[in-house]
């Protein structure tokens, strides 16, 4: 008997239900996940997919540990054709879990017996089949995810530390000590330069060229997004910036700063996006000569055993170590200056803390709102983490009104730029406003900005500005 009558003998007898069931089931997830939107999909599903375009948090290692996948997430490529999204093919996903069709197949070539023993059996046999091997992977599976979410905490913290130190030079660059281009007292506010340069680099890194570093390492592509460009931005400080000049009664200048800043951002990431379009057309064609080249190249740096992860873990874990000593350390000598270095090194020693909330609330992006999934397009865990570091900063500069001590200036301000600072970004929400505002429904990108600004802004005012105009505070 031919191996296709031997299928189609096999599914008319009813054992293979099980391992249909599974393919469907990872069918279903494949498509799911997939981060490419195409014309032809539901409203309901283009809109969960803009509200992810910056970022899920841990939801795709969850999704890896059950789905069994090795991978962080499923690539579109395997799903997406010519823009139409096509099913994955059966044998594929049925090899995914260990099993081959030929395999399913063989398990009900056996001796003559009774119909009903027969169904039972290979009913047994598939099942047996398809779950083999699982009691001996399921540790190695758990160890491997495991690492890897160790691995993507080590990455933001690592990332995040010098997404602050970079945005701390930026400030001191075009700040008034040597460019002069930004200041306190002007809409031109100190984080605008980073802020265009995070979300210049999210065309670039989480956009472009995202899925060919998540070909190398997942890890590596949430790290320099959620991890660097989420820390390098900060929403947080150019809402408490637009505060302060409503507070001294600069209300055109804070109404110019949040218009001017939100369009400045806009424009990097296009920006961003064509020129690393532009860079992405001609490395292809410089290694259409060297292909064979390139991909082997590729294929050494990928990191997808559990070896390499760890490998990995331990270079990072240094490198963290490093990190922290040298800021305690600085900590320590110049604390009691109340200095902006000592500022600083607070900020560099709070700031993973940051950087993993804002992940975890990621989660919640594309989910929408109770069981019906209302306003999926919004990206709540975003919006969320930038209200909240908004307020918490705003409640802090107030505290510095009020108390007016070194060492408390030092710890609000260390928590403001390095905790507060990671916890909020520009460069995820202006990804999202972008993927917003090149779908069918451009509206939401305005409406979702617009939302974020105004209930920041709205409750730092009554925070801060409020209890600074009437207690006269200085």
């Amino acid at each position: 008997m031919d191996r296709e009558v031997e299928e189609s003998e096999f599914r008319q007898s009813g054992s293979f239900g099980h391992a249909s069931s599974v393919a469907s089931s990872l069918r279903r997830r494949s498509l799911s996940l997939s981060d490419a939107v195409s014309h032809q999909v539901d409203g309901d599903t283009e809109s969960e997919s803009v509200s992810e375009a910056g970022d899920i948090g841990d939801r795709a290692l969850h999704s890896n540990r059950y789905s069994g996948s090795g991978r962080l997430h499923l690539s579109a490529d395997n799903v997406v054709e010519n823009g139409i999204v096509v099913p994955i093919p059966e044998d594929a996903l049925l090899q995914s879990y260990g099993v081959r069709s030929r395999d399913l197949a063989a398990s009900i070539t056996i001796a003559p017996v009774s119909p009903s023993m027969l169904e039972s059996t290979s009913s047994l046999s598939a099942e047996a089949i398809a779950h083999s091997g699982d009691n001996n992977k399921d540790d190695t599976k758990e160890l491997l995810w495991l690492v890897e979410y160790i691995s993507c905490l080590i990455h933001l913290a690592v990332f995040g530390i010098l997404g602050v130190l970079t945005r701390y030079l930026l400030q001191k660059l075009f700040g008034p000590g040597v460019v002069g281009a930004t200041n306190d007292q002007s809409y031109m506010y100190l984080d605008l330069p980073s802020n265009m340069v995070g979300s210049f680099l999210m065309g670039w890194w989480g956009v472009v060229f995202k899925r060919d570093i998540s070909k190398v390492s997942d890890q590596l592509a949430i790290g320099l997004t959620t991890g660097y460009l989420g820390s390098l931005t900060t929403f947080s400080g150019w809402n408490q910036k637009m505060l302060d000049l409503s507070v001294d009664g600069h209300w055109v200048f804070a109404v110019l700063g949040i218009l001017i800043g939100l369009f400045l951002v806009a424009y990097s990431i296009i920006f961003g996006i064509e020129t690393a379009k532009g860079v992405k057309w001609l490395l292809k064609r410089l290694i259409k000569s060297s292909k064979h080249g390139i991909s082997s190249s590729k294929n050494n740096w990928k990191v997808d055993t559990c070896e390499r992860h760890l490998a990995v873990v331990v270079v990072l874990l240094f490198m963290l170590g490093l990190l922290y000593g040298v800021s305690g350390t600085l900590e320590r000598r110049e604390f009691n200056s109340g200095n902006s270095g000592a500022q600083l090194w607070l900020a560099c020693m709070v700031a993973p803390l940051g950087v993993w909330i804002r992940w975890f609330l990621a989660r919640l992006n594309g989910r929408g709102l109770g069981k019906a999934g209302l306003l999926k397009w919004v990206p709540f865990g975003t919006m969320i983490a930038n209200v909240l570091a908004a307020c918490i900063m705003a409640a802090l500069a107030t505290v510095k009104k009020v108390v007016k001590t070194k060492t408390c200036d030092t710890v609000a301000t260390g928590i403001q730029f390095g905790l507060l600072g990671c916890l909020s970004t520009v460069s995820t929400f202006i990804a999202e406003f972008h993927a917003m505002r090149e779908s069918r429904h451009p509206w939401r990108a305005y409406t979702y900005a617009m939302l974020t600004i105004m209930i920041s802004f709205g409750f730092g005012t009554l925070i801060y500005s409020v209890p600074v105009w009437t207690k006269a505070y200085v």
